[in-house]
C-alpha cells in the first residue's frame, strides 16, 4: 500500500511538468511548484511526528522523490535535497526544533553541508563566517544548515579539523543572486549563500561525527528506526533518488515518443535495433532503482530489530547507489540518442531529462573512485581511512 504522500503526488502529477519550463526560466522553483511540493507533504516524510512529520519508512521518501523527479527534474531534486534535512534536524537540541517547527511544520531548510565556513567559539556559541556554493532550493527556505570547521580563538580552522553542521534562520545569511547560471538542473536555484559575523547559539551546532557514528540520535532519544539509519543511506540516496527519478522520466518520455515515430525504415516501434537498445536501457534504470530500494529495506529491517548496520553493508550500499546512478544516466543517453534529432528541440521535454540527469552526476556523492575502492577494501577486510572512509560512512 502506497503512502498517503505518494497518493497525493500521483493526484497532482500533471502539475509538475506544466511548470518545468517556467522553473528553468526563473532559475529556481516557481511559487506554484513550491506550493505543490508543500501540499504533497514529501518534505515532512522524514520529519519527527511531534513536529508535524510522518517518520515514514525511508523508501516512502525515496519513491516520492523519484516520482516528482520523473515529472520535473528540478522539483524532484529539491524534494530530495531539502526533504532529507528534517531527518538530520531531528538530532538537534529541542530548542532548535521548537524554533524551526512550532509555528509552521512546513518550514524548509536549505544547505550545503560542505565545510566552507569557520565557527569561532565565543561565550554561549560561535561567530560564524563563510561562503557556500550550491544551496539548492534556497529561495523557498527559511533556514539553512551549513557545514563549518571549528575555529580557534583567532578565527582560523583549528587542528585537527572538526566539522559541525550549523543552523541559521533566514535573517542571518544572504543569498547571492546571479550565482546559478548553469546548463543543467537550472530550476533548482542552487545559489551561493554568505554568512558574515553571525552569532550562533551553541545549541544550533551539531558535530557531524556524532551524526556519522549514531551518537546524535541516541543522545536525543530517538526511538524510531528511521533515525538509526546510517547517514550514508539517507542523504546520498536522497540525491540518487532524484537522479533515478529523472532517468525514469526520460525513459517514459522516450517510450511515448517512439510509439508514433517514423524512421527511414518505417515505424520506430517495428525497428528491432531501436527497441533492443531501449529495452536494455530500461532494464538498467529499473535495476538501479530496485537495487537501491532493496538495500534500504535491508538496512531498515536491521534498525527496526534494534541492530546496527555494519560498515560492510553501508559500504556496499554506497557502492550500489553510486553505480546505479551512473548506470541509469548512461541508459538515458542511449534512449536520448535513439530519439534522433527531435530530442534536440526545446519543445520536446526529452532534452531537459537528458541534461539534468547528466548534471546530477556532478554531485560529490557520485564520486566513483573512492567509493568503489573503499567498498572493495572493506569487503576484503582491509581498513580504510581519509577521503575513502569519508565517502563510505
Amino acid at each position: 500500500m502506497s503512502h498517503e504522500v505518494m497518493e497525493r503526488i500521483n493526484e497532482m502529477a500533471s502539475n509538475f511538468p506544466a511548470e518545468a519550463e517556467n522553473n528553468e526560466s526563473l532559475g529556481r522553483l516557481s511559487d506554484v511548484t513550491a506550493a505543490t511540493i508543500r501540499k504533497s507533504g514529501v518534505m515532512r516524510l522524514l520529519q519527527p511526528k511531534e513536529y508535524g512529520g510522518y517518520e515514514a519508512h525511508p523508501n516512502d521518501f525515496f519513491k516520492s522523490v523519484m516520482e516528482i523527479a520523473s515529472q520535473d527534474p528540478s522539483a524532484g531534486w529539491i524534494s530530495g535535497v531539502v526533504g532529507c534535512h528534517p531527518w538530520e534536524a531531528a538530532f538537534n537540541d529541542s530548542r532548535l526544533l521548537d524554533e524551526l517547527w512550532t509555528d509552521d511544520s512546513d518550514v524548509w531548510m536549505a544547505s550545503p553541508y560542505a565545510p566552507m565556513g569557520v565557527a569561532k567559539p565565543v561565550d554561549g556559541g560561535y561567530i560564524f563566517n563563510g561562503r557556500w556554493t550550491f544551496s539548492s532550493g534556497t529561495d523557498h527556505c527559511d533556514w539553512v544548515v551549513l557545514g563549518a570547521l571549528l575555529g580557534d580563538d583567532k578565527g582560523a580552522p583549528a587542528m585537527p579539523p572538526r566539522i559541525f553542521h550549523i543552523m541559521l534562520p533566514r535573517s542571518d545569511y544572504e543569498i547571492l543572486e546571479g550565482t546559478w547560471d548553469v546548463v543543467g538542473l537550472q530550476g533548482t536555484g542552487s545559489k551561493d549563500v554568505v554568512v558574515k559575523d553571525a552569532f550562533i547559539p551553541d545549541y544550533r551546532a551539531l558535530e557531524f561525527s556524532k551524526v556519522l557514528d549514531g551518537t546524535s540520535y541516541k543522545e536525543m532519544g530517538r526511538e524510531n528506526p528511521l533515525y538509526a539509519m546510517p547517514w550514508s543511506a539517507v542523504f546520498p540516496c536522497a540525491i540518487a533518488s532524484a537522479v533515478l527519478g529523472i532517468c525514469e522520466g526520460a525513459m517514459r518520455t522516450g517510450l511515448e515518443y517512439q510509439k508514433d515515430r517514423i524512421v527511414m525504415g518505417g515505424p520506430a516501434k517495428e525497428d528491432p535495433y531501436i527497441l533492443s537498445a531501449i529495452g536494455e536501457a530500461m532494464a538498467e534504470i529499473r535495476s538501479s532503482r530496485a537495487t537501491m530500494l532493496f538495500n534500504i529495506d535491508e538496512m531498515f529491517d536491521l534498525t527496526s530489530a534494534g541492530k546496527e548496520v555494519s560498515l560492510e553493508m553501508r559500504a556496499s550500499g554506497r557502492r550500489d547507489q553510486v553505480r546505479g546512478a551512473w548506470r541509469a544516466v548512461r541508459a538515458v543517453n542511449e534512449i536520448f540518442t535513439r530519439c534522433g534529432g527531435t530530442a534536440l528541440h526545446k519543445e520536446f521535454p526529452m532534452h531537459r531529462f537528458w541534461r539534468d540527469a547528466n548534471a546530477g552526476l556532478n554531485h560529490a556523492v557520485f564520486t566513483t573512485g573512492p567509493v568503489y575502492h573503499g567498498s572493495t577494501s572493506i569487503a576484503m577486510g582491509c581498513a580504510t581511512e581519509g577521503l575513502i572512509a569519508k565517502m563510505i560512512v
